[in-house]
């Protein structure tokens, strides 16, 4: 019998296996799990941005029909706020104090949706309506909610008893290095923009149960998240105080995480408590407004830029000041999005001064925190919209004064001034290619056939890079069932990126073993001692790895055993077809019949883990074609090229898939997506009627390829590529409708979203100049 190798080892584009539960309706997330005598949580959250308040009797609330708890601030006063533990050192070595989120406000609110009572009872509608019986008497005073203006002098402060609203200061670089550049300097470009504000609208909105199993002497949490693991570090160290065997977090699907799933939330802990108090199962499940009010929201950045040049454009420095709002509490990694982007300040280009300036800002509004790409979006809109700048300033195309900036591939591995080390890039390379496939050259012909139609139309282009894949690891076990199937068990988790399909890859390779007799297990602590989760791009380049690694040490055991059987060899012993063969014979065992034939239940089992020392570089270059109706302002995307360096491609299919998902999501930053708050900070988008999602007709169908140049970091030479489309597509969208503008009125800068109506305005005052 010949032996058939599956084709579904890397590189093969295998349609993805979790797809048919999807598709049919069958898959299985938090709401459509009912606990037995489950009961129902609804918070009740404040409606101003800033207040102290006193609630009045809760006697009515608690008497309510279905009513079966409620509880106040002082009711849980005996569990930990949530803190951020990754605050970073200031100039002078210290850490600022942050500032905890309680898991319920005692005595004051700081941001509409701000969390003031729970409420338990049989049913979601009989719990909302008995909070409507709480009587809340809220003081309330002016509100910081502008990043711009939050650290002004005048400014009402989030937090009177640190007598300012600034959070941190950090700083990156060598001033005095790079003020020598500056000094030096034949011209210098300046920019000035606001990276805005996002709402991160997964498909499905958060919602928790909350257990107390007695007979277990323990918690159980099930809720939609980005990694079990580090949800029990948080609620078991930060508080309940309890050691990490007493709770147990299951992740069913996940409908969409993009960061804001990996943060633990106050109704984690409420459920928790609930369930205890009551000894019956609790579920909160967010409606979408509750979405937009209090899950984590992104980037808002207000950037000030300038590079300084020779008279050739070579770059010679880059200075940042940068405002990052932190909301009104410092979420759990929001302290470091910011530092993290800005050791990216320099991108793809060989700048040899940097001086870069962080200001944390609290301000009344929704925490924020890590969203796709977590920095390094905003990092990429600054220097490559800058380095557009610099091209219009001196007059040079923006493909050439990247050309005369990139780092070249004879200087890798490349040391940043952040201390971040490339390995290896070859940035012109893609660049070009993305060029060639895009029609760069021949764009001015249909500029000339837009303007017949009487539209304008622009180009524009951003070749990034990102850090990914973190320093780390996230070992993998792979079983031999009873069966004759093979379990992985991983510790990341998906949120629809497929790892179903790419971990059983890793593993179909080592075993020859057909993808369907392979099944991966995620989200649950008991399953598995340790996860980092899934954020940073890091479960592929990472986790895969570690797949394969136990993917190939449990095809080294299932050879001893079967040569044990047959008694051959291990080195004669072949896999394939869900059997081990002598080689060139008929001689044969079932992994079944392997599994029957163990010793040992040792010998069934294989662990993997790859440790990576440094991060990784993906990058690569987007480009973007628009045309704009000027009597509207009316943006169309005509056409958008990618060719991307990935280092490794697993699944073609699935790496199409997450690059377009980042591209639609990048684009709608740049031209459709922006949190709005009032002045007295109130969220002024607070669902689809105000806030614009990019739809399918947003966008035109992508063109997209890889030009990989293998990782010398990783093992299997990946670079990652979960938010790669993101980092690439805002600068790039927000270049070309730039290049149209400058083209048509000499228009130079627009802020994003660059919607119809910003547009036609900034047209409107071109035309009257």
């Amino acid at each position: 019998m010949t032996i058939v190798t599956p084709k579904f080892g890397m590189g093969a584009s295998v349609l993805r296996v979790e797809d048919g539960a999807f598709i049919t309706g069958t898959g299985r997330y938090t709401d459509d799990i009912a606990a037995a005598s489950q009961l129902h949580g609804f918070v009740l959250r404040s409606p101003v941005a800033k207040a102290s308040f006193e609630i009045g009797s809760l006697d009515d609330a608690r008497a309510a029909p279905g009513v079966r708890l409620v509880l106040s601030g002082a009711d849980v006063a005996h569990l930990g706020d949530l803190k951020s533990t990754v605050m970073q050192k200031q100039p002078d070595g210290t850490r600022a104090p942050t500032r905890d989120i309680p898991i319920l406000c005692r005595d004051r609110v700081h941001y509409v949706g701000d969390a003031v009572a729970f409420v338990v009872a049989d049913s979601r509608a009989l719990a909302q309506d008995a909070a409507e019986l709480i009587e809340v008497d809220y003081d309330g005073e002016d509100a910081a909610a502008n990043t711009a203006t939050a650290l002004d002098d005048a400014a009402p402060l989030v937090w009177p008893e640190l007598g300012t609203n600034r959070a941190f200061t950090y700083h990156l670089g060598d001033k005095a290095k790079t003020d020598s550049a500056f000094a030096k300097a034949d011209h210098v470009t300046r920019v000035e923009f606001i990276n805005n504000r996002l709402i991160c609208n997964y498909m499905e909105p958060r919602s928790a149960i909350g257990e107390w199993r007695n007979d277990e002497d323990r918690f159980v949490l099930t809720t939609g998240s980005q990694g079990v693991h580090s949800m029990r570090t948080v609620l078991t160290g930060q508080v309940f105080g309890v050691s990490a065997d007493k709770l147990r977090v299951i992740t069913p699907d996940v409908g969409g995480g993009f960061g804001t799933k990996a943060f633990v939330y106050r109704e984690h802990a409420l459920v928790l408590e609930a369930a205890k108090r009551l000894g019956q199962p609790v579920k909160w499940a967010s409606d979408r407004t509750e979405h937009f009010l209090t899950d984590a929201q992104g980037r808002d950045n207000v950037v000030t830029a300038e590079m300084a040049m020779d008279k050739n454009g070579r770059f010679l420095g880059l200075r940042v000041e940068l405002i990052s709002n932190l909301g009104a509490y410092v979420s759990q990694y929001g302290p470091a999005i910011a530092h993290i982007g800005a050791s990216m300040s320099t991108g793809v280009y060989d700048i040899q001064a940097l001086d870069v300036t962080i200001l944390g800002a609290y301000t009344n509004t929704c925490p924020v925190d890590a969203y796709r790409g977590a920095g390094r979006p905003e990092a990429a809109l600054l220097v490559e919209k800058l380095a557009d700048a610099c091209a219009r300033d001196l007059g040079l195309s923006v493909d050439e004064i990247r050309r005369r900036n990139f780092i070249r591939p004879e200087q890798f591995p490349y040391r940043t001034q952040t201390g971040r080390l490339y390995d290896v890039g070859e940035f012109q390379a893609h660049m070009d290619l993305s060029m060639e496939r895009a029609g760069w050259t021949s764009f001015p012909d249909r500029l000339v056939e837009a303007k017949t139609r009487g539209k304008i139309r622009g180009i524009g282009m951003a070749t990034y890079i990102e850090a990914c894949a973190f320093a780390g690891s996230e070992p993998a076990r792979v079983e031999l069932n009873a069966d004759g199937t093979v379990s992985v068990f991983i510790g990341t988790q998906s949120n629809g990126q497929g790892h179903a399909t790419a971990y059983a890859q890793f593993v179909s390779e080592k075993l020859n073993l057909d993808i369907a007799s392979i099944s991966v297990h995620q989200g649950d602590t008991d399953q598995l001692a340790k996860g980092g989760g899934t954020g940073g791009s890091r479960s592929i380049p990472l986790g895969g790895v570690s797949a394969s690694r136990a993917g190939a040490a449990l095809a080294d055991k299932l050879k001893k055993i079967a040569a044990d059987e047959l008694e051959a060899a291990a080195a004669d012993i072949e896999l394939g077809n869900g059997e081990a063969r002598i080689v060139g014979t008929d001689r044969a065992m079932t992994f079944a019949d392997l599994h029957a034939a163990a010793k040992n239940p040792d010998d069934l089992k294989a662990m993997g883990e790859f440790v990576q020392d440094e991060a990784t570089y993906p990058n690569g270059t987007h480009i973007c074609e628009v045309e704009i109706d000027p009597e509207t302002g009316t943006t169309e995307v005509i056409a958008y090229t990618i060719v991307d360096d990935f280092g490794a491609t697993v699944n073609p299919i699935l790496l199409a898939g997450q690059v377009h998902g980042g591209v639609v999501q990048g684009i709608g930053q740049a031209l459709q997506e922006e949190a709005v708050y009032s002045e007295d900070g109130q969220l002024l988008t607070a669902s689809f009627m105000d806030y614009t999602m990019p739809r399918a007709d947003s966008v035109p169908s992508f063109h997209f390829e890889t030009r990989n140049v293998p990782s010398t970091t990783n093992a299997m030479g990946m670079k990652g590529a979960g938010e790669a489309g993101t980092i690439g597509a805002t600068p790039a969208a927000l270049n070309a409708v730039t290049d149209a503008l400058y083209r048509a009125y000499g228009i130079t800068h627009i802020e994003m979203p660059a919607t119809p109506l910003r547009i036609w305005a900034a047209i409107e005052a071109a035309r009257q100049q």
